[in-house]
């Protein structure tokens, strides 16, 4: 198996951390990106990986990453996005003006992927994004209130930011495609972490059960599509622009086909990340 380069956002803990330790120990390059300095400082000592700060809620944190990950890495093969989470029953706001949901789970990742665009295309990369069962259950999707300012729930605005990622990642393939850059998507199954302990969730019972590690699956278990898709050939060992689960392709929302409203998602969100810069 060729040696990777994979860079895994979210990597301190869970789903991205059981994936970093299997790619390491498959003999890949892992570039670990992650919030908590304790846990990503004591992964990168344990891997011998090199490892990043990052925090998604602040997006001058994450063009400040695409800046050190683009210099010191001419080559990447694989870009997971994986970091995100659901937030408590209050709606947040981040200091750059986006719904907290939205921005951790979705812009956030949208625009480090654009960012890194120029190095992703060199290396004829694929993009994997952490989505969700969410994006079928709980979304409501709307273009005209990606920030939830008229209908705020928890699991909703989680769900929506959930289906985002599919329609980037179906986006990204059919803008980026001809220049050898693969995307897809996956659920990792309920998993038992710490991800959605937030009071006000709508999942935080569930995940602080006494009893969780009895209904959820292990994050080893969760991070297997992910490890898949990174060490796999796109193209050849498993189509790309789609939504998996356990290592197949499976069913998304519905609106996840919805080509139109996948452009149209885009310049959005190119166009909010314009005006940020622009204003700040």
């Amino acid at each position: 198996m060729a040696q990777k380069v994979v860079v895994i956002t979210g990597a301190s803990d869970g789903i991205g951390r059981a994936a970093a330790r299997r790619l390491n120990a498959d003999g890949h390059q892992v570039v670990l990106v992650g919030r908590s300095p304790e846990k990503t400082r004591a992964l990168a000592d344990e891997l011998g990986a090199e490892h990043h700060l990052v925090d998604f809620a602040d997006l001058g944190s994450v063009r400040a990453l695409a800046v050190e990950l683009a210099l010191r890495h001419p080559r990447i093969d694989v870009l997971a996005n994986n970091a995100g989470g659901v937030f408590g029953a209050e709606r947040e706001v981040t200091r750059d003006g986006h719904e907290m949901t939205f921005q951790v789970n979705y812009l956030a990742p949208f625009l480090l992927t654009r960012l890194l665009m120029p190095t992703l295309v060199a290396s004829r990369a694929t993009v994997i994004n952490t989505s969700s069962l969410a994006n079928r259950l709980f979304a409501k999707f709307d273009l005209d209130d990606l920030e939830s300012e008229r209908r705020y729930r928890p699991v909703r605005a989680y769900g929506n930011a959930k289906l985002a990622q599919i329609l980037f990642t179906k986006e990204l393939e059919r803008r980026h495609g001809a220049e050898g850059v693969t995307s897809t998507a996956f659920h990792p199954g309920a998993i038992a972490t710490n991800f959605s302990a937030d009071r006000g969730s709508g999942m935080a019972r569930l995940y602080q059960w006494r009893l969780r590690d009895l209904v959820l699956s292990t994050p080893e278990k969760g991070a297997e599509t992910l490890v898949f898709l990174a060490e796999g050939a796109p193209g050849e060992d498993y189509p790309t622009g789609l939504y998996y689960e356990r290592s197949r392709p499976a069913r998304a929302s519905r609106r996840a086909d919805d080509a139109a409203l996948a452009r149209a998602l885009w310049d959005r969100s190119v166009a909010m990340l314009e005006a940020g810069v622009t204003e700040r």
